[in-house]
């Protein structure tokens, strides 16, 4: 895997040339579907912000991208102020008052199936609150401007791409135990094809009534009571006073330095921000830059697994658990890296002990997107309704298919999710609690300026694909179109397997395989977006990742 280096320049990123004629000044949106990157410049050239053009992406997505995320899902948006304030707003999704520790538990063991499909699979989604407010207290246009454009793509319809087209030929058995969700998807009794025209009238109508009543509408209106109706009616147990109940957080960021950098990424319960800044810190006890590509690929690789064993054991709601402040501190990471032998792979047993475990703690299928202005507002955001058409259920009348984030809990300590991730104690089940996540929106910061927004989708490769990401950037040098295109590794503890991407070349994958690893072979890793600065600091650029359809647009 030759890794093209480039030098820095200055005091600034080099993040090499612009993808655009002229680089733009104004604004840069990148995203997961083109309607969708359109509609967030769309917004930003009739006045908006950045914070404004990232509730019209997502908004958008919800329309576009419906298998990936939606009003019926959550979301994790981490926002860079013109002012200089960071903020993380937590719309994860919360358990219902009903929900109990082994809920999917049946006959002793735990029944993943519950937890993906159907009723049981749901929390509360955050997404509509979210978007709500961040629009009224940092943006310039109304929520209801921001609704009614995407509302106008779900009346019309759009053509179905093929990618989105093959999730509904693979989930067809699935949708089709819901009469609301094969109405949309399986018209007729026959999957959706690349091509059609698909129409999504009762999600515009519901958007309409969003940007008519507000969030209101939404969690303490007709929406919830037709959710509460139908829950009851199916076996379901969230109700309209889990939907009154929810509420957004406001968290604190997590930050760490990382060779002259400061990266700042979203908290617990996001585990994802935690476990990039966990391994940068042992990292940076090692020179990637003058490693061959075997030995620095091995590095990141062990690195890797020693995060995920932390994340199994420490990484929940830290409304509910203890999650210890020192996974991100030097001091644990210095020794963390002095685990890692450069030639050859170290078991890891178990979790490590951070310092002040006790003491020192965080107060109480997926889409990502990144949105920058000319004043300073950058904004990265990560959603989902997790796995492809979440739950697969969609509430009748309504349009909005609702998310399967229960299963983001462990379900039973020891057994692994979708993902294969396993999950001890701090990430059981419990009323009201929100799921340990993957999703790791960050922003890269030299002395004090914004340089780099980023993110990606794919569960827990989320984690390893923004730091393999920054890694390319910051230590190798690349462009944010190499940083993203690069071939990727996994390596996440629990099954104790380097997964790499096909893409790899032969004589890596043999390097490896020789210092120990379990090669693994997976079609693609993730999908990430990014945007940075122009070399000259006067504008931006951005990278959409090639694994998918995504795009990038600004002016």
């Amino acid at each position: 895997m030759k890794r093209v280096v480039l030098a820095l320049f200055g005091a600034a990123f080099c993040i090499g040339p612009s993808l655009f004629a002229d680089v733009p000044t104004h604004g840069i949106v990148v995203s997961g579907h083109p309607l969708a990157t359109q509609a967030g410049v769309n917004v930003l050239k009739s006045g908006g912000n950045a914070i404004d053009a990232a509730v019209a992406v997502g908004l958008t997505l919800g329309v576009v991208d419906t298998h990936d995320s939606g009003v019926g899902g959550g979301c994790f948006m981490l926002i860079h102020l013109a002012s200089g304030t960071n903020l993380c707003l937590d719309g994860r999704e919360m358990a219902p008052a009903a929900a109990t520790r082994d809920m999917f538990v049946r006959h002793n063991k735990g029944a993943g199936d519950l937890s993906l499909t159907g009723p049981l699979a749901s929390g509360v989604p955050g997404e509509v609150a979210t978007f709500e407010y961040v629009a009224k207290h940092f943006g310039k246009k109304s929520f209801a401007d921001l609704l009614l454009p995407a509302a106008e793509i779900a009346e019309n319809g759009f053509p179905v791409p093929a990618d989105y087209a093959r999730l509904i030929e693979s989930e067809k058995d699935a949708l089709r135990k819901f009469p609301a969700s094969a109405a949309i998807f399986l018209p007729g009794g026959r999957p959706l094809k690349a091509g059609d025209i698909l129409k999504q009238p009762d999600l515009a109508q519901t958007y309409r009534n969003l940007a008519a009543r507000g969030a209101d509408w939404f969690y303490r209106g007709p929406f919830a009571q037709a959710l509460g109706t139908w829950m009851a009616a199916n076996g379901g147990i969230l109700t309209s006073n889990d939907f009154a109940n929810y509420h957004l957080v406001l968290r604190e960021p997590v930050a760490t330095s990382y060779r002259g950098y400061e990266v700042v990424s979203f908290p617990p319960p996001s585990s994802g921000g935690v476990h990039v800044l966990e391994i940068l810190n042992i990292l940076e006890k090692f020179d990637l830059k003058k490693m061959d590509d075997t030995t620095r690929t091995h590095v990141l690789a062990e690195a890797m697994k020693l995060a995920f064993a932390d994340r199994a054991y420490w990484l929940g709601d830290p409304d509910f658990v203890n999650v210890p402040r020192g996974l991100i501190s030097k001091r644990y990471a210095a020794e963390l890296a002095r685990k890692i032998n450069l030639r050859h792979t170290t078991p890891v047993p178990a979790h490590g002990l951070p310092p002040h475990w006790q003491t020192d703690l965080f107060k109480k299928h997926t889409t990502h997107y990144c949105v920058a202005d000319a004043d300073g507002n950058w904004v990265a955001c990560t959603a989902t309704i997790n796995t492809s058409f979440g739950s697969k259920v969609v509430i009748p009348g309504t349009g909005v298919e609702l998310n399967n984030q229960m299963d983001d809990f462990a379900i039973q300590p020891g057994v692994p999710n979708y993902y294969g991730l396993v999950g001890a104690e701090a990430n059981c089940v419990a009323p009201g609690k929100r799921p340990l996540s993957s999703m790791t929106p960050t922003i890269v910061f030299k002395n004090g300026r914004p340089m780099i927004a980023l993110g990606a989708a794919g569960g827990p490769k989320i984690i390893t694909a923004v730091l393999q990401e920054l890694v390319g950037m910051i230590d190798l040098g690349e462009t944010p179109q190499q940083a993203v295109a690069a071939p990727r590794i996994h390596q996440q503890w629990s099954p104790d397997e380097l997964f790499v991407e096909k893409q790899l070349p032969d004589d890596l994958k043999k390097g490896l395989a020789q210092r120990g690893h379990k090669i693994t072979e997976m079609p693609a890793s993730s999908v990430s977006q990014i945007v940075a600065r122009s070399p000259d600091g006067k504008g931006f650029i951005g990278a959409a990742d090639p694994r998918s359809n995504g795009t990038v647009d600004g002016w």
